[in-house]
């Protein structure tokens, strides 16, 4: 049984128009089976950096106590539907990783750490804190082991982020026009299991337009639907993430809502 957990996380955020992210949300709620569907009270505040490196440190922490709360039928499988892509980390903390490979679809690295990040927001220090880096109250310990994570479509990357990405499997854009070649690096992993992390930025910005960043030459909503379908012909899915909807009007979010549910079908 899938049940979808709905996180309008904002805080995690470097953007501007964070609290669009509550919006997008809400909208993917509207269309989702209401008896399997739960929304969280994630609270509206922004909290503090707590002496860290990490902005509004104090409410992320509260948002992961949150959807630990619910994680913890092992007979269900979890949609969540954020928010930010710091969701992911949180939902990740709260499950057994031992045999989990992780599928990162991203415009960005999300590889920063309070060192490195321009912005302090903790959604760009994401993936690095699934690896078990960067601000210990948020990392994963032990993170995730680098080889088993593959990032897809990333394409805007910091400095502070380059060093970084050698240690992970990546694909471009363009490969993820072939769900074989997107199966076998997850396949290479050696892991049982596959958590989908969709950010929705990692889409072209052609075909879907309520992101808060878009970055050029992304990548098609079919491709990625298509790939992750094939990875599970071969992974058993162990949850999925759909994060970084911020449509600007209700209008917007009618518009990319097709896009939205077709990714929600790959992993529902």
């Amino acid at each position: 049984m899938t049940r979808f957990l709905i996180v309008p996380q904002w805080q995690g955020s470097p953007a501007s128009r964070a609290m669009l992210l509550i919006d997008g949300a809400t909208a993917i709620a509207g269309d989702l089976p209401r008896k399997d569907t739960t929304v969280l009270d994630v609270p509206l505040e922004a909290g503090e950096s707590l002496g860290t490196g990490v902005r509004r440190l104090s409410s992320l922490l509260r948002v992961r106590e949150l959807i630990a709360e619910h994680m913890t039928d092992a007979d269900d499988q979890i949609v969540l539907v954020g928010g930010d892509c710091s969701v992911s980390v949180f939902a990740l903390s709260a499950i057994d990783t031992s045999d989990l490979a992780v599928l990162w679809c991203d415009a960005h690295p999300d590889l920063n750490d309070p060192s490195t990040s321009p912005s302090g927001a903790f959604s760009g220090m994401s993936l690095g804190a699934v690896l078990g880096d960067g601000e210990p109250q948020l990392a994963l310990n032990p993170g995730i082991p680098a080889e088993r994570v593959v990032l897809l479509g990333a394409r805007s990357v910091d400095d502070g982020e380059k060093s970084r990405l050698d240690a992970l499997r990546t694909l471009s854009p363009e490969d993820a026009q072939d769900p074989d070649a997107v199966a076998e690096a997850l396949r290479a992993t050696g892991a049982s299991r596959v958590w989908v992390h969709i950010d929705v930025d990692v889409i072209d910005p052609a075909e879907f337009e309520g992101v808060s960043d878009a970055e050029p030459f992304g990548v098609s909503t079919a491709a990625l639907a298509a790939a992750v379908k094939r990875v599970r012909q071969d992974l058993p899915l162990a949850g999925a993430t759909i994060a970084g909807f911020a449509p600007r009007s209700p209008a917007d979010a009618v518009q990319d809502m097709g896009a939205i549910l077709r990714l929600i079908g790959s992993v529902a």
